[in-house]
């Protein structure tokens, strides 16, 4: 990438900081964890502004994240710090699970928010793909990991940028597709602004059980409440058959 295009990136990651309308977890939570080898930050901007998300790796060239994370490829970028060096890594290709429908959070429609990105480049060590849990069926009742970028506090942009994990427990519905949990203690951990994109996995194993996509507060708040995410055992034939597609293994 050229001089100007990371010029680019670099304004675009403190727009994102600063104004995002993606989801971010709220309430205590801890740095890093378990998902630090796996989970890189996701850029984008439009006409409507910039936003950020999380992303998890998958492939040394290939990043999971929600189909809401994306834009066209000149206006997506993955970016994370190799040491203390940022570095804004541009995608060469961006697929978007074909039941994903933009409008379904307003229409209440069925619809997959996932999406893979094969990055121009192999990511660098210490990124490593992350295992896949193929159960697929989840009990109500049932912990999971949670991971992301997001804001710690729901409207402060400051506040995002790095990487916090925390625990959620399963609820009802249950569902084929879709993942919701809570915070079992009630004080208000949860997805939010920046983590959309990012992983929820299995505590003993680490391995990604689904990808965060939307949250919802208390009364006029987004974040901190309830925290859904698409389970990706029952779409592993699209993802396998995108990363064939792209030549990339895992």
């Amino acid at each position: 990438m050229n001089l100007r295009h990371t010029h680019i990136a670099a304004l675009l990651l403190g727009a994102c900081l600063a104004s995002s309308q993606s989801q971010a977890l709220v309430g205590e939570s801890d740095l890093n964890g378990p998902m630090a080898p796996h989970a890189v930050m996701v850029l984008t901007s439009s006409a409507k502004g910039a936003g950020f998300c999380t992303g998890v790796v998958i492939a040394r060239e290939a990043i999971l994240t929600a189909a809401h994370c994306v834009a066209a490829l000149a206006k997506t970028m993955v970016f994370f710090k190799q040491g203390e060096a940022p570095v804004f890594l541009p995608p060469a290709a961006i697929a978007i699970h074909p039941a994903y429908k933009a409008q379904a959070p307003r229409t209440r429609e069925r619809s997959i928010d996932l999406a893979l990105i094969r990055t121009s480049a192999p990511l660098p060590a210490p990124f490593t793909p992350v295992m896949l849990d193929d159960r697929g069926a989840i009990t109500v009742g049932a912990d999971f990991g949670i991971s992301g970028f997001g804001l710690t506090r729901e409207g402060q942009g400051a506040s995002g940028g790095v990487l916090h994990w925390g625990k959620l427990r399963s609820r009802a519905p249950l569902s084929s597709i879709l993942l919701w949990a809570e915070d079992a203690n009630a004080k208000g951990f949860g997805a939010c602004e920046g983590d959309s994109g990012g992983p929820v996995f299995n505590l003993a194993t680490n391995a990604l059980v689904a990808i965060t996509s939307w949250s919802e507060g208390e009364d006029k708040a987004h974040c901190g409440k309830l925290t859904q995410a698409a389970l990706i055992a029952p779409q592993r034939a699209w993802m396998d058959g995108v990363l064939r597609g792209w030549g990339v293994t895992r």
